[in-house]
Protein backbone atom coordinates (compact mmCIF):
# COMPACT_ATOMS: atom_id res chain seq x y z
CA UNK A 1 0.00 0.00 0.00
CA UNK A 2 1.16 3.44 -0.86
CA UNK A 3 0.23 6.53 0.81
CA UNK A 4 -1.14 8.86 -1.72
CA UNK A 5 0.17 12.18 -2.48
CA UNK A 6 -2.98 13.97 -0.81
CA UNK A 7 -2.38 12.30 2.41
CA UNK A 8 1.49 13.09 2.59
CA UNK A 9 0.51 16.33 1.58
CA UNK A 10 -2.10 16.82 4.30
CA UNK A 11 0.10 14.97 6.79
CA UNK A 12 3.08 17.69 5.46
CA UNK A 13 0.40 21.04 5.92
CA UNK A 14 -0.56 19.59 9.32
CA UNK A 15 3.17 19.97 10.39
CA UNK A 16 4.03 23.03 9.63
CA UNK A 17 0.67 24.49 10.97
CA UNK A 18 1.02 22.98 14.35
CA UNK A 19 5.00 22.17 13.75
CA UNK A 20 4.86 18.43 14.57
CA UNK A 21 2.54 15.58 14.58
CA UNK A 22 2.86 12.63 16.34
CA UNK A 23 0.59 9.46 16.85
CA UNK A 24 1.00 5.99 17.02
CA UNK A 25 4.90 5.75 17.53
CA UNK A 26 5.59 7.96 14.36
CA UNK A 27 6.53 11.41 14.51
CA UNK A 28 7.03 14.18 12.03
CA UNK A 29 8.60 17.93 13.42
CA UNK A 30 9.66 21.27 12.01
CA UNK A 31 12.83 22.04 13.48
CA UNK A 32 15.47 25.28 12.25
CA UNK A 33 17.66 22.67 10.47
CA UNK A 34 14.46 21.21 8.26
CA UNK A 35 12.29 18.38 9.40
CA UNK A 36 12.69 15.40 11.86
CA UNK A 37 11.53 12.00 11.52
CA UNK A 38 10.73 9.18 13.96
CA UNK A 39 9.11 5.65 13.97
CA UNK A 40 9.98 3.22 16.74
CA UNK A 41 12.23 1.66 14.10
CA UNK A 42 13.85 4.64 12.56
CA UNK A 43 15.10 8.38 13.31
CA UNK A 44 15.59 11.05 10.95
CA UNK A 45 17.03 14.80 11.34
CA UNK A 46 17.71 17.96 9.23
CA UNK A 47 15.17 16.97 6.27
CA UNK A 48 14.58 19.35 3.39
CA UNK A 49 10.54 19.30 2.58
CA UNK A 50 11.96 16.98 -0.85
CA UNK A 51 13.93 14.32 1.54
CA UNK A 52 10.63 14.22 4.04
CA UNK A 53 8.45 13.32 1.13
CA UNK A 54 10.80 10.84 -0.06
CA UNK A 55 11.73 9.21 3.63
CA UNK A 56 7.92 9.30 4.62
CA UNK A 57 7.25 6.94 1.08
CA UNK A 58 8.17 3.59 2.61
CA UNK A 59 6.73 4.61 5.48
CA UNK A 60 2.90 4.77 4.11
CA UNK A 61 1.85 2.64 6.73
CA UNK A 62 2.40 5.15 9.40
CA UNK A 63 1.05 7.96 7.28
CA UNK A 64 -1.99 6.39 6.40
CA UNK A 65 -3.11 5.10 9.58
CA UNK A 66 -2.73 9.10 10.83
CA UNK A 67 -5.06 10.51 8.21
CA UNK A 68 -7.31 7.59 8.78
CA UNK A 69 -7.60 8.32 12.47
CA UNK A 70 -7.25 11.98 12.72
CA UNK A 71 -8.90 12.76 9.66
CA UNK A 72 -11.29 10.41 8.44
CA UNK A 73 -12.39 9.03 12.12
CA UNK A 74 -11.60 12.05 14.52
CA UNK A 75 -13.64 12.05 17.75
CA UNK A 76 -10.55 12.25 20.11
CA UNK A 77 -12.14 11.07 23.48
CA UNK A 78 -15.16 9.60 22.13
CA UNK A 79 -17.16 6.09 23.17
CA UNK A 80 -16.69 6.01 19.27
CA UNK A 81 -13.27 6.21 17.85
CA UNK A 82 -11.79 4.22 21.02
CA UNK A 83 -14.24 1.08 20.58
CA UNK A 84 -13.21 1.41 16.90
CA UNK A 85 -9.37 1.40 17.92
CA UNK A 86 -10.07 -1.53 20.22
CA UNK A 87 -11.28 -3.71 17.26
CA UNK A 88 -8.40 -3.26 15.70
CA UNK A 89 -5.90 -3.95 18.48
CA UNK A 90 -4.63 -0.19 18.64
CA UNK A 91 -3.25 1.68 21.51
CA UNK A 92 -6.29 3.05 23.38
CA UNK A 93 -5.97 6.94 24.04
CA UNK A 94 -7.21 6.71 27.30
CA UNK A 95 -6.14 9.62 29.41
CA UNK A 96 -8.33 9.53 32.66
CA UNK A 97 -7.20 6.23 33.86
CA UNK A 98 -3.68 5.35 33.80
CA UNK A 99 -1.88 3.28 31.56
CA UNK A 100 -2.11 0.20 33.99
CA UNK A 101 -5.38 0.47 34.87
CA UNK A 102 -6.69 0.71 30.88
CA UNK A 103 -3.72 -2.33 30.38
CA UNK A 104 -5.78 -4.52 33.11
CA UNK A 105 -9.36 -4.31 31.66
CA UNK A 106 -10.83 -7.78 30.45
CA UNK A 107 -11.22 -6.30 27.17
CA UNK A 108 -8.02 -5.34 26.77
CA UNK A 109 -4.85 -7.11 25.10
CA UNK A 110 -1.36 -6.49 24.44
CA UNK A 111 -1.66 -3.11 21.46
CA UNK A 112 -0.02 -3.71 18.39
CA UNK A 113 2.16 -1.17 16.42
CA UNK A 114 0.81 0.26 13.10
CA UNK A 115 2.95 -2.41 11.18
CA UNK A 116 1.18 -5.17 12.66
CA UNK A 117 -1.82 -3.77 12.38
CA UNK A 118 -1.32 -3.55 9.36
CA UNK A 119 -0.66 -6.74 7.95
CA UNK A 120 -3.74 -8.05 10.50
CA UNK A 121 -5.98 -5.69 8.56
CA UNK A 122 -5.06 -6.93 5.20
CA UNK A 123 -6.49 -10.12 6.17
CA UNK A 124 -9.01 -8.86 8.08
CA UNK A 125 -8.83 -8.83 12.19
CA UNK A 126 -11.30 -10.38 14.25
CA UNK A 127 -12.75 -9.17 17.91
CA UNK A 128 -15.70 -10.19 19.85
CA UNK A 129 -18.57 -7.97 21.45
CA UNK A 130 -20.72 -10.55 23.55
CA UNK A 131 -21.74 -12.93 20.81
CA UNK A 132 -20.45 -10.44 18.05
CA UNK A 133 -17.81 -11.30 15.79
CA UNK A 134 -16.46 -7.84 13.87
CA UNK A 135 -13.65 -8.35 11.57
CA UNK A 136 -11.89 -4.60 10.36
CA UNK A 137 -9.99 -4.54 7.32
CA UNK A 138 -8.54 -2.55 5.01
CA UNK A 139 -10.65 -1.16 1.82
CA UNK A 140 -9.47 -2.92 -0.85
CA UNK A 141 -10.42 -0.05 -3.52
CA UNK A 142 -8.80 2.70 -5.44
CA UNK A 143 -11.61 5.40 -4.97
CA UNK A 144 -10.87 5.03 -1.17
CA UNK A 145 -8.01 6.77 0.42
CA UNK A 146 -5.05 3.98 0.98
CA UNK A 147 -5.62 3.14 4.97
CA UNK A 148 -9.54 3.19 5.35
CA UNK A 149 -11.12 0.53 7.20
CA UNK A 150 -14.18 -0.73 6.49
CA UNK A 151 -16.26 -3.50 9.04
CA UNK A 152 -18.19 -6.63 8.80
CA UNK A 153 -20.21 -7.86 11.63
CA UNK A 154 -21.67 -11.20 12.15
CA UNK A 155 -22.91 -13.91 15.13
CA UNK A 156 -19.47 -15.02 16.42
CA UNK A 157 -20.84 -18.99 15.48
CA UNK A 158 -20.92 -17.98 11.58
CA UNK A 159 -17.37 -16.15 11.47
CA UNK A 160 -16.58 -19.39 9.33
CA UNK A 161 -19.31 -19.12 7.33
CA UNK A 162 -19.48 -18.15 3.56
CA UNK A 163 -21.49 -15.11 2.62
CA UNK A 164 -23.69 -16.64 0.34
CA UNK A 165 -25.34 -19.07 2.96
CA UNK A 166 -26.16 -16.04 5.05
CA UNK A 167 -28.57 -12.99 4.88
CA UNK A 168 -26.43 -9.74 4.29
CA UNK A 169 -27.56 -6.45 5.31
CA UNK A 170 -25.99 -3.01 5.41
CA UNK A 171 -28.43 -0.77 7.25
CA UNK A 172 -27.64 -0.19 11.17
CA UNK A 173 -30.97 -0.50 11.88
CA UNK A 174 -31.79 -4.10 10.69
CA UNK A 175 -29.95 -5.10 13.87
CA UNK A 176 -32.60 -4.01 15.89
CA UNK A 177 -35.00 -6.64 14.21
CA UNK A 178 -32.45 -9.02 13.95
CA UNK A 179 -32.08 -8.84 18.17
CA UNK A 180 -35.86 -8.87 18.83
CA UNK A 181 -36.58 -12.41 18.94
CA UNK A 182 -34.22 -15.53 19.37
CA UNK A 183 -33.41 -19.00 17.31
CA UNK A 184 -36.99 -20.29 18.39
CA UNK A 185 -38.91 -16.89 17.41
CA UNK A 186 -39.09 -15.98 20.99
CA UNK A 187 -39.19 -12.71 22.42
CA UNK A 188 -35.82 -11.41 23.91
CA UNK A 189 -36.67 -9.29 26.93
CA UNK A 190 -32.54 -8.93 27.56
CA UNK A 191 -31.04 -7.98 24.97
CA UNK A 192 -27.54 -9.26 26.20
CA UNK A 193 -28.65 -13.00 26.83
CA UNK A 194 -26.82 -15.37 25.46
CA UNK A 195 -29.81 -15.91 22.55
CA UNK A 196 -28.74 -13.82 20.07
CA UNK A 197 -30.05 -15.68 16.79
CA UNK A 198 -27.43 -16.30 14.32
CA UNK A 199 -27.52 -16.91 10.46
CA UNK A 200 -27.02 -13.05 9.23
CA UNK A 201 -23.91 -10.60 8.16
CA UNK A 202 -23.34 -6.84 8.11
CA UNK A 203 -20.61 -6.17 6.00
CA UNK A 204 -18.67 -3.15 4.67
CA UNK A 205 -19.94 -0.97 7.42
CA UNK A 206 -18.38 2.41 8.23
CA UNK A 207 -17.01 2.90 11.67
CA UNK A 208 -19.62 5.04 12.81
CA UNK A 209 -22.11 2.26 11.10
CA UNK A 210 -20.34 -0.22 12.77
CA UNK A 211 -20.80 1.35 16.53
CA UNK A 212 -24.39 2.23 15.83
CA UNK A 213 -25.51 -0.94 14.83
CA UNK A 214 -23.81 -2.91 17.95
CA UNK A 215 -25.80 -0.58 19.78
CA UNK A 216 -28.43 -1.85 18.32
CA UNK A 217 -27.74 -5.33 18.79
CA UNK A 218 -26.32 -4.04 22.25
CA UNK A 219 -27.80 -0.53 23.65
CA UNK A 220 -25.20 1.40 25.55
CA UNK A 221 -22.74 -1.17 26.18
CA UNK A 222 -19.95 0.18 23.97
CA UNK A 223 -20.64 3.94 26.30
CA UNK A 224 -20.49 2.26 29.43
CA UNK A 225 -17.33 0.06 28.24
CA UNK A 226 -15.67 3.44 27.82
CA UNK A 227 -16.62 5.00 30.92
CA UNK A 228 -15.34 1.92 32.88
CA UNK A 229 -11.89 2.24 30.81
CA UNK A 230 -11.99 6.26 31.89
CA UNK A 231 -12.62 5.36 35.48
CA UNK A 232 -16.10 7.11 35.21
CA UNK A 233 -18.33 4.24 35.54
CA UNK A 234 -21.07 5.00 38.04
CA UNK A 235 -22.07 2.36 39.37
CA UNK A 236 -25.77 1.72 41.26
CA UNK A 237 -25.58 -1.12 43.79
CA UNK A 238 -27.94 -2.96 44.92
CA UNK A 239 -28.88 -1.30 48.30
CA UNK A 240 -29.17 2.58 46.00
CA UNK A 241 -31.16 0.55 43.49
CA UNK A 242 -33.98 -1.27 45.49
CA UNK A 243 -34.33 2.30 47.89
CA UNK A 244 -35.51 4.51 44.88
CA UNK A 245 -37.86 2.11 43.99
CA UNK A 246 -41.73 3.19 44.43
CA UNK A 247 -44.83 1.98 43.66
CA UNK A 248 -45.52 -2.03 43.40
CA UNK A 249 -41.71 -2.41 43.49
CA UNK A 250 -41.22 -0.47 46.66
CA UNK A 251 -40.86 -3.60 48.60
CA UNK A 252 -37.29 -4.95 47.34
CA UNK A 253 -35.41 -2.95 49.93
CA UNK A 254 -37.19 -6.34 51.81
CA UNK A 255 -35.47 -8.85 50.60
CA UNK A 256 -32.69 -10.11 52.73
CA UNK A 257 -28.96 -10.31 51.63
CA UNK A 258 -28.63 -13.97 50.68
CA UNK A 259 -32.01 -13.10 48.53
CA UNK A 260 -29.81 -11.16 46.29
CA UNK A 261 -27.23 -13.81 46.13
CA UNK A 262 -29.31 -16.38 44.98
CA UNK A 263 -30.86 -13.42 42.28
CA UNK A 264 -27.01 -12.98 40.87
CA UNK A 265 -26.21 -16.79 41.07
CA UNK A 266 -30.18 -17.56 39.24
CA UNK A 267 -29.86 -13.93 36.43
CA UNK A 268 -26.77 -12.11 36.97
CA UNK A 269 -24.00 -14.95 35.66
CA UNK A 270 -21.59 -15.52 32.35
CA UNK A 271 -24.95 -18.30 30.65
CA UNK A 272 -27.73 -16.07 31.52
CA UNK A 273 -26.00 -12.40 30.54
CA UNK A 274 -22.91 -10.96 28.42
CA UNK A 275 -22.79 -8.21 30.79
CA UNK A 276 -19.99 -8.47 33.63
CA UNK A 277 -21.67 -7.53 36.98
CA UNK A 278 -20.26 -4.56 38.43
CA UNK A 279 -22.59 -3.94 40.95
CA UNK A 280 -22.41 -5.65 44.51
CA UNK A 281 -24.74 -6.00 47.32
CA UNK A 282 -23.49 -2.45 48.65
CA UNK A 283 -20.55 -0.41 48.01
CA UNK A 284 -18.65 -2.19 50.89
CA UNK A 285 -20.35 -5.72 50.78
CA UNK A 286 -19.57 -7.22 47.69
CA UNK A 287 -21.64 -10.61 46.68
CA UNK A 288 -20.12 -14.13 46.39
CA UNK A 289 -21.27 -14.89 43.20
CA UNK A 290 -18.46 -14.44 40.66
CA UNK A 291 -19.67 -11.35 38.26
CA UNK A 292 -19.17 -12.80 34.71
CA UNK A 293 -15.97 -12.43 31.85
CA UNK A 294 -17.72 -10.09 29.72
CA UNK A 295 -16.10 -7.03 27.54
CA UNK A 296 -18.26 -4.64 28.72
CA UNK A 297 -20.20 -3.55 32.28
CA UNK A 298 -23.18 -3.82 33.63
CA UNK A 299 -23.58 -0.83 36.48
CA UNK A 300 -27.09 -1.76 38.09
CA UNK A 301 -29.75 -4.23 38.30
CA UNK A 302 -31.24 -3.91 35.03
CA UNK A 303 -35.47 -3.98 34.42
CA UNK A 304 -35.53 -7.46 33.88
CA UNK A 305 -33.95 -8.28 37.38
CA UNK A 306 -36.23 -5.68 39.13
CA UNK A 307 -39.08 -7.29 37.93
CA UNK A 308 -38.03 -10.34 38.99
CA UNK A 309 -36.83 -9.51 42.43
CA UNK A 310 -40.61 -8.22 43.17
CA UNK A 311 -41.67 -11.16 43.12
CA UNK A 312 -39.06 -12.70 44.71
CA UNK A 313 -39.18 -10.85 47.48
CA UNK A 314 -43.05 -11.19 48.27
CA UNK A 315 -41.90 -15.10 48.45
CA UNK A 316 -38.71 -14.45 50.66
CA UNK A 317 -41.55 -13.32 53.03
CA UNK A 318 -43.29 -16.77 53.19
CA UNK A 319 -42.54 -18.51 56.03
CA UNK A 320 -41.38 -22.47 55.62
CA UNK A 321 -43.12 -25.16 55.88
CA UNK A 322 -41.99 -28.59 56.73
CA UNK A 323 -43.80 -31.15 54.29
CA UNK A 324 -44.07 -35.36 54.18
CA UNK A 325 -44.03 -37.24 51.09
CA UNK A 326 -43.77 -40.35 49.62
CA UNK A 327 -40.61 -40.86 46.54
CA UNK A 328 -38.69 -43.47 46.00
CA UNK A 329 -35.02 -42.59 45.90
CA UNK A 330 -34.86 -42.31 41.80
CA UNK A 331 -38.02 -39.85 41.98
CA UNK A 332 -36.27 -38.00 44.61
CA UNK A 333 -33.27 -37.73 42.34
CA UNK A 334 -35.86 -37.16 39.10
CA UNK A 335 -36.83 -33.91 40.78
CA UNK A 336 -33.09 -32.53 41.15
CA UNK A 337 -32.34 -33.35 37.17
CA UNK A 338 -35.91 -31.78 36.47
CA UNK A 339 -34.84 -28.50 38.12
CA UNK A 340 -31.82 -28.39 36.81
CA UNK A 341 -32.75 -28.79 33.20
CA UNK A 342 -35.30 -25.93 33.59
CA UNK A 343 -32.85 -23.70 35.25
CA UNK A 344 -29.98 -24.25 32.57
CA UNK A 345 -32.82 -24.38 29.34
CA UNK A 346 -32.26 -28.19 28.08
CA UNK A 347 -35.53 -28.98 28.20
CA UNK A 348 -35.85 -29.44 24.74
CA UNK A 349 -32.18 -30.74 24.11
CA UNK A 350 -33.62 -33.97 26.15
CA UNK A 351 -34.71 -36.73 23.11
CA UNK A 352 -38.22 -37.99 24.04
CA UNK A 353 -36.96 -41.74 23.89
CA UNK A 354 -34.43 -40.87 26.29
CA UNK A 355 -36.15 -41.69 29.50
CA UNK A 356 -32.81 -42.72 31.39
CA UNK A 357 -32.59 -38.63 31.72
CA UNK A 358 -34.39 -37.40 34.75
CA UNK A 359 -35.89 -34.69 33.33
CA UNK A 360 -37.25 -36.73 30.00
CA UNK A 361 -41.12 -35.24 29.21
CA UNK A 362 -42.46 -39.21 29.40
CA UNK A 363 -40.82 -39.29 33.07
CA UNK A 364 -41.98 -36.72 33.92
CA UNK A 365 -45.82 -37.36 33.22
CA UNK A 366 -45.09 -40.72 34.57
CA UNK A 367 -43.87 -39.06 37.91
CA UNK A 368 -47.09 -36.52 37.79
CA UNK A 369 -49.65 -39.24 37.16
CA UNK A 370 -48.14 -41.21 40.30
CA UNK A 371 -47.83 -38.77 42.71
CA UNK A 372 -50.21 -35.83 42.00
CA UNK A 373 -53.80 -35.74 42.59
CA UNK A 374 -56.77 -35.20 39.68
CA UNK A 375 -56.31 -31.19 40.66
CA UNK A 376 -52.46 -31.03 39.68
CA UNK A 377 -51.08 -31.03 43.35
CA UNK A 378 -48.31 -32.75 44.73
CA UNK A 379 -49.57 -35.42 47.44
CA UNK A 380 -47.87 -34.06 50.34
CA UNK A 381 -48.73 -33.61 54.18
CA UNK A 382 -47.95 -30.64 55.73
CA UNK A 383 -46.67 -31.72 59.59
CA UNK A 384 -45.32 -28.64 61.30
CA UNK A 385 -49.13 -27.66 62.28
Amino acid sequence: MTATPASVEALLETVDDDGAVAFDGFRVERAADGYALETPDEEWTGLAADDLADALEPLSDYVTNWRYWQRSVGGEGTARRAFLRWCERAPLEVEEAGDEETAAHPSVDDPLSVPERYDALRDGLDREWGQLCITARLVDDDDDPAGERVYDLWHVDDAGSDLADLEVYDDPRDAREIATYDGDGRYRPLKTAPTLPSGWAFTGLSGGELVETVEFFYPATVANWHRELRGTLDVDHWTKTAERQTGIYDVLDEMPREGVEWMAEACCVDSQCLRRREWEFDEDDELDVDGGDGPFPCREPCSLVVAAARKWTILESEQERTYELELTASEYNQLAELIDAVAEGRTDEIREADVNDGANRYRARYLRAKRFDEEGNLEAKRIDD
